[in-house]
């Protein structure tokens, strides 16, 4: 099969170089006296497990948080797919992983030239504007998502958190309550929802849907963590202790208040929560 296509793709070379009336007897000629000494090239079989084990390291080291690596084999497997647009957006997931915010956008518009229809790369650079605090231009691009796919519960979410970059609780709000209503097990929409409720000053719903969460996902470091600031200014001290002991067990970056509020992003009024509790305020 792999000498059949170098016959042909010879064969086009020399009919777009020549101009002779016997060109196609020449260049078959031709074709049969180079294809006597094999070229060695990988087999379909060979290259389809060589991309299927790269995608896999990549995606493990995704997972274990080690996005240095997981670029370097999407960059791998650029080599090899030049032309996909999912690879290009894969890594430049991983170079938001490692704040390499604006890396990151080429690789998105790249994607998006490639595959101009697809919603994930206008997802994944409105996050990237998100980090830069372009706030607008990630709305954008989240409205262009929606108008792919007017239901899109991702792109609802994000919006959410560009509004909020903003300051717009109440259109954030909106924004993650249509999230989780498009998808129910949407913890992280059902997440923020209960954090821009705080921040609205609904108290009470906001500690009542943080229960909720943790009483269903009970390994939800997010939400113990935000409810132990929240308790903490309601004066449940034990309460707040304990779920602070669980929070930290299961994600020690929320001891790290600047993480909180400039890499999660939590509301202001969540974050100043947490600070006094961290402070024994």
């Amino acid at each position: 099969m792999i000498r059949r296509s170098l016959k042909s793709i010879l064969v086009l070379l020399l009919v777009s170089c020549l101009c002779l009336s016997a060109l196609p007897v020449l260049a078959a000629e031709l074709v049969e006296q180079l294809v006597e000494q094999p070229i060695e090239q990988p087999s379909a079989q060979e290259l389809f497990d060589k991309l299927s084990t790269l995608r896999q390291e990549a995606f493990d080291a995704t997972n274990k948080g080690d996005f240095a690596t997981a670029e370097q084999h999407w960059t791998e497997i650029l080599t090899l797919l030049p032309d996909n647009a999912a690879v290009w957006s894969n890594r430049g997931n991983a170079k938001v992983s490692q704040n390499k915010l604006e890396d990151a956008i080429a690789d998105f518009n790249k994607a998006m030239e490639l595959a101009p229809d697809a919603p994930d790369p206008y997802l994944n650079r409105g996050a990237a504007l998100e980090g830069l605090g372009k706030w607008e231009d990630a709305i954008a691009d989240y409205n262009h998502v929606l108008d792919l796919d007017p239901n899109d519960p991702a792109a609802f979410n994000n919006r959410g958190n560009a509004e909020a970059g903003l300051g717009q609780w109440d259109t954030a709000l909106a924004d993650y309550q249509k999230a989780f209503q498009l998808a129910p097990d949407y913890a992280f929409a059902r997440a923020n929802h209960a954090l821009a409720q705080y921040q609205a000053g609904q108290t009470d719903e906001s500690i009542r849907n943080m229960r909720n969460l943790v009483r269903k996902y009970p390994r939800f470091a997010d939400m113990r963590a935000a409810l132990t600031a929240a308790l903490w200014i309601a004066g449940k001290k034990g309460e707040a202790e304990s779920q602070w002991v669980s929070a930290v067990g299961l994600d020690n970056r929320y001891k790290d208040i600047n993480w909180v509020k400039t890499v999660r992003r939590w509301p202001p009024t969540m974050v100043a929560a947490l600070e006094k509790f961290l402070s024994l305020q």
